[in-house]
Parts: C-alpha cells; sequence; structure tokens
C-alpha cells in the first residue's frame, strides 16, 4: 500500500459512512475483517458486525478531514479530524491504525478517537 491509495481509501470509507452506504463495507473491508471501534470496546467482527455498528448511525452531517501520519508496508495510522455538526455538536481527533490485505481491503482496523474537554490522563475523583 503507498500514501495515494491509502488517502483513496480513507476518502471512499468517508464517502460510504456518509451515504449510509453499508453495501460499501464489503468494497472497503475483507470478509474477516477485525474493527475495533475502541482499544477497550468489543471487536466487530466480519462484514456483518461491521454493517451492525454502521446502522447505529443516526445520521448526523459532518466534515471530515485525514492525513497519513505514517506508512510501513501494509500499515497506515491516519491522523483523521471530524466535526460532526447537526443535530448535535462534536469534534473528534482520532489515529485510525489500518492494516491492509494484499487486495487493498483493510483487515484490521484500529480506532483511537480523542475528544475536547474529556480527560487526558489518570485522575481520581
Amino acid at each position: 500500500m503507498d500514501h495515494d491509495g491509502v488517502l483513496a481509501w480513507v476518502a471512499d470509507y468517508e464517502r460510504a459512512w456518509r451515504e449510509g452506504n453499508v453495501y460499501a463495507v464489503e468494497r472497503l473491508f475483507s470478509p474477516g475483517v477485525r474493527y475495533h471501534r475502541s482499544p477497550y470496546e468489543p471487536v466487530d467482527v466480519g462484514h456483518d458486525g461491521v454493517k451492525a455498528f454502521w446502522l447505529e448511525d443516526d445520521g448526523q452531517t459532518f466534515s471530515m478531514e485525514a492525513r497519513v501520519v505514517a506508512l510501513e508496508a501494509e500499515t497506515a495510522v491516519v491522523r483523521v479530524l471530524v466535526n460532526y455538526l447537526a443535530p448535535t455538536r462534536q469534534d473528534y481527533t482520532d489515529l485510525w491504525v489500518l492494516r491492509f490485505a494484499d487486495d487493498g481491503r483493510v483487515e484490521d482496523f484500529d480506532e483511537w478517537a480523542c475528544w475536547p474537554g474529556k480527560p487526558y490522563s489518570a485522575t481520581s475523583t
């Protein structure tokens, strides 16, 4: 996988997410994909697992900007800025760790999301 290929995949992902196109899951992800929404949440496995997660989206309007920050062989790290605009305003800065299969689809998707106003260190209350 190369830099332009990673950005093309991310653009396809964004387009599919924006359109609510669960059928694109099969084009974007390998059949046995492991989709980690968060390092501490259960993993969605396979096309059906990712489709079920995508169907949870409530159709919010968003903007998205992505930049490849690291790329080695089949693994890419992408910094993604997402701004949900309506009905609820929420900004996220994500790191996606993407492992690509030989066919250009992602076989492992690992998302690390951060958002403003949330603690970034372990504190006791």
